[in-house]
């Protein structure tokens, strides 16, 4: 028999393997299962440092199309207004995924943003540090009408902080190797503000002083164990 009738058969039997292969590697279990429940509410502090929870303000409503991808998406999702004595306000919002695959990861708000109607005019890499920790974050400039919203926020997968689709990526990887789904979540703070520097360095403390008023595992869950630096 001659080799070019081998072909059909060995192209065949590679395209057999490769599904195998990937079906072998086709992470099923997943990490949030075999740990303890994640509980926003009880996970964030109602009042630290210098800041209490403002409930003179109502949190934006998403659009029905917004709110039932959320709902999919998210297990747990917390959002909030904290004013301090100085009269600063943030808007905070977490939501919480036990499912960090592609189909299932978390909502970025240069999507969520603009599907609400707001432009986004500035979208950079930045470091937001604690302590020795080094955080990736992204710093936004979203505007609708008047309204400007300078944003910080980052992304967990698994035990480490990734904003680069790149390191995403890797660590989803990193997990599917070992046939596990990590979860994950998005950590996000706001303020309206025109003057995007002074809301970004206001943002920063917010973040610290609610981390620092956090347990070890609490704090773990918010940015991980592991930080990348992209």
């Amino acid at each position: 028999m001659k080799l070019d009738s081998f072909k059909p058969l060995l192209i065949g039997l590679c395209m057999f393997a490769a599904a195998g292969a990937a079906l072998a590697l086709k992470p099923t279990t997943k990490v949030a299962e075999n740990g303890p429940k994640v509980n926003l509410e009880e996970l964030i502090p109602e009042k630290f440092g210098d800041w209490t929870i403002d409930s003179t303000v109502a949190p934006l409503v998403a659009n029905p199309q917004q709110t039932a991808l959320i709902e999919k998406i998210y297990s747990d999702t917390l959002s909030r207004t904290y004013v301090n004595r100085d009269g600063d306000r943030i808007m905070l919002a977490v939501a919480y995924g036990g499912d960090q695959t592609d189909t299932m990861a978390v909502h970025k708000p240069e999507v969520c943003y603009p599907a609400q109607g707001f432009e986004i005019l500035k979208n950079t890499s930045d470091t937001f540090s604690i302590g020795k920790a080094r955080i990736p974050v992204k710093r936004l400039v979203a505007t609708q009408g008047p309204r400007i919203e300078p944003i910080t926020y980052w992304t967990t997968v698994g035990d480490a902080v990734t904003v680069s689709g790149v390191t995403r990526k890797l660590n989803q990887l990193k997990y599917g190797l070992t046939g596990k789904i990590p979860d994950g979540l998005l950590f996000r703070v706001s303020s309206i503000q025109a003057d995007d520097a002074k809301a970004y360095q206001a943002q920063d403390a917010f973040a610290r002083d609610l981390l620092r008023a956090m347990s070890p595992a609490g704090r773990k869950r918010i940015v991980g164990t592991s930080n990348p630096t992209s």
